[in-house]
């Protein structure tokens, strides 16, 4: 063995004063040095550090010293590092040197360090261990030489001066290098040998990122890498390797009924197949049915219906619903119709959906009845499932064209096939065990009374859900233990859309049949879709059913548990079930086309398919058990553990007479002979008479506190055993357990990386680079381990499937970890961490075992024979197993356990009290390895051997573990009780110290909003409660509680590695009645052993936050510290305890105070007023420095009344850290809401760390008569780092401007800029002198092309114009020419400027939003594609280019496929043109949210605060905490350390009086007129019985109120209001606007569907002029013209102004100058008569447009916009109701008035002719036409009112004859031609029907010859018309029909002529319908046959004969005379041969 050894002597030249402290680093593994105190320029260290080394001395290894200026309260600064390699060490052995540091930018500094190194052998100098021979530790009185191995698991101080001591335990670890000198000290997989050996000679397990945190400890925080901060919970800093992580949140939340809204809208149809179908659409959600209207004649119906549905339920069973989208033909009142085709999908898919949401998407509608038919039709809907909370963001709903790729846009999850195929699912049950005695009280009485049978009264039967579907198995008549052996068979499409299977257990009753159990099967568990994937299989395996007590009670109060709602709190029964999948071929003719459940009988299966019956046992000790609910009552209480059902007392199985193991009953003898026989005969007779013991002997509760008993666990831990019989499926659990345990270590790392980033610590990018490091090496060694499966017994294919998909995701995972690493910097660390977080999600989800093997153990609190509270441990976490890894984590470890209430007794504030916490030691394993069982627990516990006396009494385990003085083991046989006592061992006693500074953001308990906090601290069976501080919600009680003599048994470096957890409860007193709990919280005491020393790092403790937890929602953060310190004795005592030991005659010794003087002291209470109150000792509370803080009193809005008495002189009252300040009082509240004094302040001590910042509590108070003041409300500012004031940077004002530019410029080549000023602005960058930039800007936007932006350098000399106008000029014109050549009438342009209204820039606006969209998500594909790409690269080593080279190719793919798109919806025509039109029309900004979001909510100097006062709520997250708001504080904080700088106070026109609130505006009333634009609602709630509502809109500002009911919208969840309200208010008293939608009723008061309300005062004064928006563009006249009454020069005169810049300086050519900035832009402007002029105009505006690139002052004006708000309903909290698209405009009355509204008004549909609406005409009858022609030269007239921006026809008719008013629709623009061949007496038969869309339709054919069915089948790819262009079209157009396999036919050809005219050119020329006047048409030619045949039959028969059959009839006549002839000349050619031969 080899050893390197380091002497530091000195560090010199360090500048200043102060603390010093090295760190020494070598391979990994990290020393402290002592602290070195108040050293000036040297500090003298002369410290000894060694390292024992295994391996030799490399000679590129590296010594790494680092000196840090330390501090106890901030974390350490860097001083310097010094790096060298040993190379020269590793040759000669020894180097002493003098050499300087290094800092953070590498560069040299004067500070130099003198060491001196030795490498040698060790020759037993160094405390290393080898072959249990113990070497000496250097002794180090002082605890400096310490290991930076004190980690997380360890938790104790290497190498301190008991380490020798302590080496004897194993304490000093051996280090093993792996990696490039990485110590990854971690020694997993470590095989386990026999007990002693395990107890003598393992070395400490360590592992990577303790060693980084055991350095944070140390060091106060030094090494950046690696911390496990405490504030997540406090048991993360200290957690053992012999105690588990106890979980903090009590309450269950699954089972508890949450708000749920679905809405779905169907837009349309397409492809139904059917003939002439009158389709309707239902859409289902589990119960409830909505249906869409009817849509007659026609396969292609457009509804555009939207259905809400609102839900109360738990979320399993929402997530299980069924969404079923049914399209039924010809339904009414009296049939209901027949079903075309349905489509299903549970909810849970939706929501798991990004957004919650499939947005236009088509559904595949199937045939359930007929599987082999092929899509029936495809259904276009939106559907959105919002639960509390979310909100959804719809893409915009104007304009939308249709989206006609319906195979790109299919409703599936990504990932899913396009072609879904037909399986079948067969659900295999076969038999089920240990079922519940059902009604056994009452009933089995009456049933032996009657007819004297007593069996056994369960009548099983199994149910199985799956997509809406149900299937069950026969009923098991009276059997506990029912064999089925049936399976149930789904048909579905695969893969399904429906992610759980549901499999119940239900008793059959006469009554009502119940539930005994239930079971989920989630598919994705089950299956795998990868290439190397597997169908969902499963089993054959025993499913584990979990629910209720299993006391039968005629009434179950925890049914719902049976039911699967909420965690099972008894086990019920398991259930042998498989599944399997196949895929159907429905070609093949002999499948069964129905999709009904069917069900069959399946053969039997052998017993050892699930595996071998292995016998297990289970051991449990209790160490302690307190906190017991007072509740319960005093009697004796009992705790019971249970395992399925052996254990289970009272309710359990009977115990079978004859089976000598106790069995589940039923199981026959013969196999439990069979069991004995298998096992050795000698194991057999041992164990033979083995009882379990599953409870602990009853015992009286002992009192603690007022709250809580505690039961006197102190000399006997009780124990109990049970053995118990499964089959062997530990491989499973083994494997879940290794990936929960990496999960686990990744969640932990993941988590302090988190903190690291939220407390803004140094370098998080090392902590995730360790972490990941884990993770790979974690998954890397999972893949070893996990492959090793030997036992191939029971093993079903998903155990091979899944290991194999396992291994293979672990790897992948490993890998990705690995490069990751790599990858992690500064910049990407938080991208790097979402990866990480989806690591974590991957791995969790493959941790989930579905197949289920051993139950989980339940433990029972029992008192008077009930049952009282429980918790549920799986059993995989108890797992023994000899490798490290796959142990469960909590095997061998002490557990705390709380206790909780079952089923719904845990909800809400019952659930929130702990019923009893245990201290529990659980193992689980097989019998075999029963040894074992007792190797975890503390070392005080030990057992002794004795000699085998009895051969009964070998290896029973205790009953009880016993402290006793006699060293004898007693055993009482008569009921093989046997008690067993254990090694007497000196009791530890402990002081605990508990420094309790102060708590912040509690929950608010009283009804003035506050509490009176005061916390109860626990530790083993001792409590104590600080003091009560009244009235607040941010108590600080700087107070020490002191726990003297706390006892603790047990070795006492396991107790230093492993102290017990405190919790801490905090309450609120009550005058009358029992203090309310607020919350609670669990916390680790860092520990002192009575030989270390009292000092730094470790001591004293740091103050930490822990967060408090209610239930499963957070109520505060508790700033504390913990330390246990051991009561030291003297050495006569041990002396003498010694000698008493070796004569068996031990004392119990106990110290008392006398030994407590070598304690750290405590001061005594130094506050006189406090009375006995030990304040927090002075080296823990934080070290304090002076601060100011300004206090902005601006005003209060919105008081509430107060005791019902209105509020009319408030006052608010500031308080921080007990200091504070009042404002003025304000005299009259109803004048004037506003303070007269506005800025006050005051100076606090607050602490230097800012995280330690107390909460500012401000209070407004009433003041009353007779000076009684009253509480109106409070707010509690939780952080103040918010308002901390910073200087701002001089220097970087100018550089930063410029970078910001340029990132400007880079914005803009994404598709458009932020305020709709197109990015191909001519602009050029200049360097001048003094940084000037200059920005062109052209008048004219051009078109918004992605290539043609410039980025611009702000460094650069070039001046860049880009000019595209030209350009795009010439291409109008060549595109005009390619016009006239088609000889298409030019259409009317559109752009004129007369035709343009603001819905055009409206429209050409969302345009721009949906193409941003749109290329951002092109962008973030790309990035993330690159993502990979770069990582794969690394993997393989790829170049760079080649990566941009794929790059490109996937660029490409990109464009392609929109061009693709493009093509498809046939703007490929008229695309161009489009854009061309667009770039012409002015833009604002259209934001999908509200403008606070964008904008900080408008609090760039104003604050609002919200008042609380009242209880909060309990509902999940404080969701109702509005209702507690009783006002607001407007006003604002500034907080500086002391003394300030006297830069800031030296500016021109400081004002002292206002502090830091310099040139804020004044606040006396002002009168504001307020002109607010409702331009449309989307996706309102509906509010009539119809599913419908009438919208209109009501404004209440103040006191007035505008409602707008007469003009309600009929019908309407989409309105469109185009409205403008103008109001006067006066500001501060009228400034809340409230926007609502009522819902208009003809009889009952109008309800209200939403309100959005909007802060006015803050957007009038803040700087981002929120006031009227500023446009792109400034004009004089017409749609665009300027709102606001102040020019764009005035405004930015103005704004200089009030910036205290110069005013602008505007020169020639076009260009103004702007604080060094330099804009150039057009000046010249066109009135209204075209005349042009000059003006400043443009250039102003060009300024105010790039306003934020203005040094010091610049910001984000508010640009012209439109908002979308969210409408929200009180009654429905957290939910939307709908949206709302509006804006706000705000002008002071003292200046000029502004002009009158912009026009918004809905744009009226173009009239196209005048005259009666008329859906449906129809020709002539063509009778009898022979031919298949019809000639009818019919004229159809419809007029109809249509929409060109939205391309919408628009219809206005009554709904039905009750309709009190018509409703509008908007409906494509789609004519419809049908041919009917006329029937006299039956229905007239459908021949065929083309449909087109006006739109977009193909040209028709020049000859009837060119017209073919391609034209219907191939329309994308064709080119198509628009009616609204071409105005005139005539051609020939196919007819189509579908024949019996639904394939598509011709069916005729239809020649028509379209023509399109206006109403005013109708009007003009009139003409009629058919063939009348006025223009009538000629009489169409008609053959003679179509008159009747009787009247000219011979007519009729030549063309109903002649002209049809006329060759057939000519071939018969051919035949008929051939035939004729040879029957002639047969007949005759007998008498002429006889003629011939006779000659006659």
């Amino acid at each position: 063995m080899m050893a390197l050894t380091v002497h530091l002597k000195s560090v010199a030249n360090l500048r200043g004063k102060g603390d010093r402290i090295a760190k020494v680093t070598f391979r990994g593994l990290s020393f402290y040095s002592r602290v070195a105190a108040n050293c000036e320029a040297v500090a003298h260290f002369n410290e000894m550090f060694q390292w024992p080394i295994a391996s030799r001395l490399d000679g590129s290894e590296m010594l790494e010293i680092q000196v840090y200026n330390y501090s106890k309260v901030f974390s350490n600064r860097l001083v310097g590092t010094f790096c060298m390699v040993l190379q020269k060490v590793a040759e000669e052995g020894q180097l002493e040197l003098t050499d300087t540091f290094i800092d953070d930018n590498n560069t040299s500094i004067n500070t130099s360090v003198t060491i001196e190194i030795r490498y040698q052998s060790m020759d037993g100098t160094v405390g290393m261990r080898s072959n249990g021979e113990y070497l000496d530790v250097p002794d180090d009185r002082d605890g400096i030489f310490t290991f930076e191995t004190d980690s997380l698991l360890s938790g104790q101080s290497h190498g301190s001066a008991a380490s020798a001591k302590r080496s004897l335990q194993g304490s000093i670890p051996t280090f093993r290098k792996s990696g490039k000198g990485v110590f990854a000290a971690m020694k997993l997989g470590k095989i386990r040998s026999s007990k002693d050996d395990h107890k003598k000679d393992e070395p400490a397990v360590l592992e990577m990122e303790d060693l980084d945190k055991k350095a944070m400890r140390l060091a106060g925080m030094l090494e950046p890498d690696a911390i496990s901060l405490a504030s997540v919970t406090a048991v993360t800093t200290n957690i053992s390797n012999k105690r588990s992580k106890p979980d903090i949140k009590i309450e269950p939340s699954s089972g508890r009924p949450v708000d749920y809204q679905i809405s779905v809208t169907i837009i349309e149809a397409r492809q139904l197949i059917g003939l002439n179908m009158d389709p309707v659409v239902c859409v289902e959600i589990g119960e409830e049915k909505k249906y869409t209207s009817m849509k007659e004649s026609t396969n292609c119906p457009y509804y555009n219906e939207y259905f809400v549905f609102d839900f109360h339920v738990p979320p399993d069973v929402m997530f299980d619903k069924i969404i079923k989208l049914s399209v039924i033909h010809s339904k009414n009142l009296l049939r209901s119709g027949t079903l075309v085709g349905t489509f299903k999908m549970d909810v849970g898919t939706v929501y798991h959906q990004p957004e919650h949401q499939f947005y236009h998407k088509w559904a595949i509608l199937s045939d359930p009845v007929d599987i082999t038919a092929a899509c029936k039709g495809y259904l276009k809907c939106d559907i959105a499932v919002v639960g509390k909370g979310d909100n959804i963001k719809t893409p915009h709903k104007a304009n939308e064209t249709d989206e006609d790729d319906i195979e790109g846009n299919l409703l599936l999850p990504e990932g899913f096939p396009a072609e879904r195929q037909w399986a079948r699912f067969y659900v295999k049950v076969y038999r089920a065990e240990g079922l519940p005695k059902m009604n056994t009280n009452i009933m089995a009485n009456v049933k032996k009374a009657f007819i004297g049978e007593n069996r056994d009264l369960a009548d099983p039967y199994v149910q199985v859900y799956f997509s809406g579907q149900k299937g069950k198995t026969s009923v098991q008549k009276s059997s506990y233990e029912p064999i089925w052996n049936e399976q149930i068979v789904f048909t579905e499409l695969f893969p399904p859309l429906c992610k759980r299977m549901k499999v119940q257990i239900r008793d059959s009753d006469k009554v009502n049949d119940v539930a005994i159990g239930t079971h989920f099967i989630d598919l994705r568990k089950i299956s795998n879709e990868g290439d190397k994937g597997f169908l969902p299989t499963l089993g054959p395996a025993w499913a584990n059913m979990y629910g209720s007590t299993r006391q039968y009670t005629l009434m179950d109060e925890h049914q719902d548990l049976n039911d699967g709602l909420g965690e099972g709190v008894s086990f019920r029964a398991r259930l042998l079930l498989s599944i399997a999948v196949e895929i159907l071929d429905t070609t093949s003719p002999e499948i069964l086309s129905s999709t009904e459940v069917q069900m069959d009988s399946i053969s039997n299966i052998s017993e050892s398919a699930t595996g071998k019956m292995e016998e297990f046992f289970l051991f449990g000790a209790f160490l302690e058990a307190t906190m017991i609910d007072r509740k319960i009552g005093d009697k004796p209480i009992t705790f019971e553990i249970t395992i399925g059902n052996y254990g289970n007392q009272i309710d359990g199985t009977s115990r079978p007479s004859s089976s000598r193991k106790k069995k589940k009953d039923g199981e026959s003898d013969e196999e439990d002979s069979e069991l004995i026989q298998n096992s050795s005969e000698d194991e057999a007779d041992e164990e033979g008479h083995l009882e379990s013991v599953s409870c602990t002997p009853p015992m009286k509760p002992v009192v603690t506190d007022r709250n809580y008993f505690h039961l006197p666990y102190f000399e006997k831990k009780p124990c109990v055993y049970i053995k118990s019989w499964w089959q062997d499926q530990r491989r499973r659990l083994y494997n879940a357990n290794m990936m929960d345990k990496i999960a686990d270590k990744l969640e932990e790392g993941v988590n302090d990386v988190q903190e690291i980033i939220k407390t803004e610590k140094a370098f998080p990018e090392r902590r995730l680079r360790g972490v990941l490091e884990e993770l790979s090496f974690g998954c890397s060694r999972f893949v070893n381990l996990a492959n090793k499966d030997i036992n191939q017994t029971g093993r079903t294919k998903l155990d091979r499937e899944r290991l194999k998909s396992c291994m293979r995701e672990m790897d992948n995972i490993g890998q990705q970890a690995k490069q990751m690493r790599m990858q992690v910097k500064k910049n990407t660390v938080k991208d790097k961490l979402k990866m990480a977080q989806n690591f974590l999600q991957r791995l969790r989800f493959l941790a989930d075992e579905p197949q289920h093997s051993i139950p989980d153990v339940f433990v029972w609190m029992m008192s008077n024979n009930k049952r009282i509270a429980y918790a549920r441990i799986p059993s995989k976490d108890i797992l023994y197993s000899v490798v490290d890894e796959e142990t469960g984590k909590d095997c061998e470890k002490v557990k705390a356990v709380f206790l909780k209430l079952p089923g719904k007794k845990g909800f809400g504030p019952a659930g929130w009290t702990v019923q009893a916490k245990l201290e529990l030691y659980l193992w689980l394993g097989l019998n075999k390895q029963r040894k074992e069982f007792l190797s975890g627990l503390p070392n005080g516990f030990e057992e002794l051997k004795v000699a085998k006396t009895d051969r009964y009494l070998h290896s029973v385990p205790p009953v009880s573990l016993v402290y006793n003085s006699k060293c004898a083991l007693r055993f009482s046989i008569s009921g093989f009780q046997a008690d067993m006592l254990l090694r007497p061992t000196v009791k530890q006693v402990f002081q605990l110290r508990a420094h309790m500074y102060q708590a912040r953001s509690l929950f608010a308990a009283d009804s003035s909003g506050l509490s009176d906090p005061f916390a109860r601290v626990f530790f083993s069976t001792h409590s104590q409660v600080t003091e009560v501080l009244s009235e607040t919600l941010c108590p600080t009680w700087d107070q020490l509680l002191v726990f003297d003599d706390v006892e603790l048994f047990g070795e006492a470096s396991e107790l230093r590695d492993d102290p017990p957890i405190i919790v801490v409860e905090i309450y609120d007193q009550d005058t009358v009645g029992k203090a309310e709990f607020i919350g609670r919280t669990f916390a680790k005491p860092t520990i002192k052993m009575c030989d270390e020393h009292y000092g730094p790092p470790r001591f004293p403790p740091q103050l930490e936050y822990f967060q408090i937890y209610r239930g499963n929602c957070t109520a505060g953060e508790l700033l504390a510290a913990f330390e246990l310190l051991q009561i030291p004795f003297n050495g006569e005592e041990i002396r003498r305890a010694l000698i008493a030991v070796h004569n068996f005659a031990v004392p119990q010794i106990k110290i008392g105070q006398g030994g407590s003087a070598d304690l750290p002291p405590l001061e005594g209470p130094t506050d006189s007023e406090r009375g006995p109150i030990i304040p927090v000792p002075l080296g823990i509370r934080p070290v304090l420095s002076r601060y100011r803080i300004e206090v902005l009193f601006w005003g209060l809005r919105d008081l509430k009344r107060i005791n019902l008495a209105q509020v009319d002189r408030p006052r608010v009252d500031i308080e921080c850290a007990g200091r504070g300040v009042q404002s003025v009082l304000i005299q009259n509240y109803k004048k004037n809401p506003n303070f007269s004094t506005l800025v006050k302040w005051f100076e606090v001590d607050l602490p230097e760390n800012e995280l330690l910042h107390p909460p500012l509590n401000i209070r407004v108070v009433d003041c009353r008569a007779f000076g009684r003041y009253t509480l109106v409300g409070s707010h509690a500012v939780s952080s103040l780092r918010h308002f901390l004031y910073s200087a701002p940077n001089k220097a970087s004002s100018n550089s930063g401007s410029a970078a910001k530019l340029m990132n400007g410029y880079m914005v803009l080549t994404n598709g458009s800029s932020q305020h709709g000023f197109s990015p191909s602005v001519s602009s050029r960058t200049l360097s001048r002198s003094a940084g000037e930039i200059v920005i062109m800007d052209s008048m004219e936007p051009t078109v918004r092309k992605m290539d043609t932006c410039v980025k611009l350098d702000a460094t650069s000399d070039a001046v860049v114009k880009v000019d595209m106008i030209d350009d795009e000029s010439d291409k109008e014109k060549k595109r005009k020419k390619k016009k006239k050549k088609k000889g298409a009438a030019d259409e009317e342009d559109e752009t004129d400027e007369s035709v343009l209204d603001w819905w055009s820039k409206y429209f050409a606006s969302i345009e721009t939003l949906k193409e941003t969209l749109r290329a951002q998500e092109a962008a973030q594909a790309e990035a993330e594609e690159r993502e990979d790409l770069e990582i794969a690269a690394e993997a393989a080593d790829i170049k760079c280019d080649d990566i941009v080279r794929k790059g490109s190719r996937m660029r490409e793919r990109i464009k392609e496929k929109r061009n693709a798109k493009d093509k498809k919806k046939g703007h490929a025509v008229d695309g161009a043109e489009k854009q061309i039109v667009k770039s012409k029309v002015d833009e604002l900004m259209v934001y999908n949210k509200e403008l606070e979001t964008e904008y900080g909510d408008f609090e760039d100097w104003l604050h609002t605060f919200n008042l609380y006062r009242g209880k909060a709520g309990d509902d999940d997250e404080h969701a109702l905490d509005d209702d507690r708001i009783v006002g607001r504080f407007k006003g604002s904080l500034c907080m500086y350390k002391l003394p300030l700088s006297e830069e800031i106070t030296r500016d021109v026109g400081y004002d002292p009086n206002m502090g830091m609130f310099q040139s804020i505006p004044h606040n006396d009333p002002i009168n504001v007129l307020v002109r607010v634009y409702v331009v449309r609602a989307t996706d309102l709630h509906p509010a009539d019985i119809n599913g419908k509502a009438d919208p209109y809109v009501v404004i209440k500002l103040g006191k007035s109120e505008v409602k707008d009911k007469e003009n309600y919208i009929s019908k309407q969840l989409n309105p469109v209001f185009g409205k403008s309200f103008d109001i006067e208010a006066r500001f501060p008293m009228e400034s809340m606007l409230t926007v609502s939608v009522y819902d208009w009723d003809l009889v009952s008061t109008d309800d209200l569907i939403g309100e959005t309300k909007i802060d006015l005062e803050n957007r009038f004064y803040s700087k981002y002029r929120a006031t009227c928006g500023i446009s792109s563009t400034y004009s004089l006249h017409g749609y665009n013209v300027w709102r606001d009454p102040l020019k764009p020069s005035q405004i930015l005169a103005k704004l200089c102004k009030e910036g205290k810049i110069d005013a602008p300086q505007y020169g020639t050519g076009g260009k103004v100058q702007v604080a060094n900035r330099i804009f150039v832009g057009p000046t010249e402007i066109e009135d209204e008569n075209g005349l042009k002029k000059q003006t400043e105009e443009h250039l102003a505006l060009t300024v105010l447009n790039h306003w934020e690139e203005i040094p010091r002052v610049g910001c984000r004006l508010v640009p012209e916009h439109v908002e979308t708000r969210p409408l929200l309903n009180p009654d429905k909290p957290g939910i939307e109701q709908g949206r709302i698209e509006m804006w706000v405009d705000m002008f002071p009355m003292d200046t000029p008035a502004p002009g009158p509204a912009i026009e918004i008004s809905p744009r009226k549909p173009k009239r196209w002719l005048k005259g009666q609406q008329e859906d449906r005409q129809d020709t002539d009858v063509h009778y009898h036409s022979l031919t298949g022609e019809g000639n009818f030269n019919w004229r159809f007239v419809f007029p109809f009112d249509y929409l060109m921006a939205e391309e919408k026809i628009v219809i206005s008719k009554k709904e039905s004859m009750f309709s009190w008013d018509e409703t509008e629709y908007k409906i494509p623009a789609r004519l419809t031609l049908q041919v009917w061949d006329a029937d006299h007496f039956s229905a007239d038969d459908f021949l065929g029907a083309i449909e087109l869309d006006l739109n977009r339709f193909p040209r028709g054919a020049k000859t009837s010859k060119q017209c073919s069915i391609d034209m219907i089948r191939n329309e994308q790819e064709l080119p198509s018309i628009s009616i609204f262009k071409q105005k005139r079209v005539k051609g020939w157009w196919p007819f189509v029909a579908r024949d019996e396999n639904d394939e598509m036919e011709l069916t005729g050809k239809v020649e028509a002529e379209l023509h399109l005219i206006t109403a005013e050119e109708a009007e003009k020329s009139p003409v009629g319908l058919g063939r009348n006047e006025p223009d009538p048409l000629e009489k169409p030619n008609r053959p003679d046959t179509t008159f009747l045949w009787f009247l000219s039959p011979l007519k009729a028969i030549r063309y109903l004969v002649c002209n049809r059959y006329k060759w057939l009839i000519i071939k018969i006549v051919l035949a008929l005379l051939l035939f004729v002839m040879l029957g002639l000349f047969l007949y005759s050619m007998p008498g002429y041969l006889v003629k011939k031969l006779l000659g006659a």
